[in-house]
């Protein structure tokens, strides 16, 4: 089973290497991270490199695709590269997958096309814009797509596709072995539950962070 992570400038660790974790698990799986070119990629600050082991023309039709997201994803949005291999791995994957703003490439390569989905909680209306459905559900899965919200939500979507891909009971196998019991010490997860003040906290934070990572991306002819 070929499993492909695509991997871009300014990816969000979290979203990559967590379902990595969850689905290099699965007995006899191979996890694959592609990208434009072989060598390292940084993730959204800049302070972790990843290896892409190779370009995504390299990786044409893995089994199940899950797409990162992050701020880099802006970048993706109108490169018809990778929006074709996004289309061609999708054409006969058993599973086409995202993590946070990752949907936002499937939508822009028109998977998601009035197609229910879910993504970052701020990023709603980019999602519609770019024509899916956006729901606030943690994980959607939509025939054999399935678009988890955000960051975290990656490793509940992995361990979904773990059971789909073997049994539950590998699935829960896996997660006994990562130890994942989530017990957070606050119950600030999401914006329903978060204090209006660190709802806004965040909100202006992460606007400030993209702001700034586009206007960089922009320098250097990599932001569209």
């Amino acid at each position: 089973m070929q499993i492909a992570i695509p991997l871009f400038d300014r990816f969000a660790a979290q979203d990559a290497i967590g379902p990595y974790q969850v689905l290099s698990a699965i007995p006899g799986a191979t996890v694959r991270f592609t990208g434009p070119e072989p060598g390292p990629v940084k993730t959204d600050n800049r302070m972790l490199t990843v290896l892409v082991d190779e370009r995504w023309e390299d990786l044409p039709d893995p089994d199940v695709l899950v797409v990162p997201g992050g701020i880099g994803t802006r970048a993706l949005l109108r490169d018809e590269r990778v929006l074709e291999w996004v289309r061609g791995a999708h054409a006969t994957s058993r599973w086409t997958a995202s993590v946070c703003t990752g949907s936002l490439l499937l939508a822009a390569a028109g998977l998601l096309d009035g197609v229910d989905a879910t993504t970052n909680w701020m990023e709603y209306e980019v999602l519609a814009e770019l024509g899916a459905c956006p729901t606030a559900e943690r994980v959607v899965e939509r025939g054999k797509i399935m678009t988890a919200a955000g960051v975290t939500a990656g490793l509940d979507m992995a361990l979904i596709l773990a059971a789909r891909l073997t049994t539950p009971e590998v699935a829960q196998a896996i997660q006994l072995g990562l130890e994942y019991d989530p017990q957070p010490p606050f119950d600030a997860g999401s914006p329903d539950k978060a204090a209006p003040e660190i709802v806004e906290l965040v909100r202006t934070a992460v606007t400030a962070q993209n702001a700034e990572a586009l206007a960089e991306m922009e320098a250097a002819g990599t932001s569209r």
